[in-house]
């Protein structure tokens, strides 16, 4: 697997490189994985709902190609962007999705912190109370609200095109959380988003990249 490092680089050209890359592949391409970070940008899944943008202000809103409802990405958040060749690597869509999730575990218990799924709801999320603990966790204290006691700490959207993955996921280092504020987050109204930083995780934006890479580059292999 081809990884690339790309830096701060602006959404909109990451997103239609990923397009092009996808569309010129053939079974001799060899797969990549793109790290990157962004300056300020929400951006809308196919299934978004203008809605859910409360007050976008003067950050811009994309619309994208991928699952999901809207997210956010900015300054201090690891985007990692697999571009895979599922039927080469032999595995299906929710497999995919299964080992994004678990590199995502993976990055975090290296930390210490405990990282979980919540059926329904791609993405990894933290006990808000102690993100430390090791206990799984048994279903939500309150049916009605699945994300109690829970704060998102890493979003996933994904497309699919003959067989070819783009898109991917985040996973928030140490960012200004505000700008989630101005939306419902993967389109749940007041599901609180947290980053490494202020669950007491100290680490750089270059070692988080360096850990989530290794990860993925693990759990993706065919």
């Amino acid at each position: 697997m081809d990884l690339r490092n790309l830096g701060q680089v602006a959404y909109v050209p990451t997103y239609e490189a990923m397009q092009a890359f996808t569309a010129a592949r053939d079974e001799t391409t060899p797969d990549a994985l793109w790290i990157a970070e962004h300056p300020p940008v929400f951006t809308q899944g196919l299934a978004g709902l203008a809605g859910h943008v409360l007050s976008a202000g003067d950050i811009p809103v994309v619309s994208t190609n991928r699952g999901g409802q809207v997210t956010y990405h900015g300054p201090g958040q690891v985007m990692a962007y697999p571009l895979i060749d599922l039927k080469s690597a032999g595995y299906y869509v929710k497999e995919y999705v299964y080992k994004l999730e678990e590199a995502v575990i993976r990055t975090l218990a290296h930390l210490g912190v405990t990282g979980h799924r919540v059926a329904g709801a791609p993405g990894i999320y933290v006990r808000l109370e102690d993100p430390f603990a090791h206990h799984a966790l048994t279903g939500p204290a309150d049916p009605s609200d699945p994300f109690k006691g829970l704060g998102k700490i890493s979003a996933l959207g994904i497309k699919v095109s003959r067989h070819c993955t783009y898109h991917g996921l985040a996973l928030n280092v140490a960012m200004d959380l505000s700008p989630f504020e101005r939306i419902n987050p993967c389109g749940y109204a007041g599901l609180k988003t947290v980053d490494l930083s202020t669950i007491g995780v100290q680490v750089t934006w270059h070692e988080a990249a360096h850990l989530l890479s290794d990860k993925l580059m693990a759990h993706l292999a065919p």
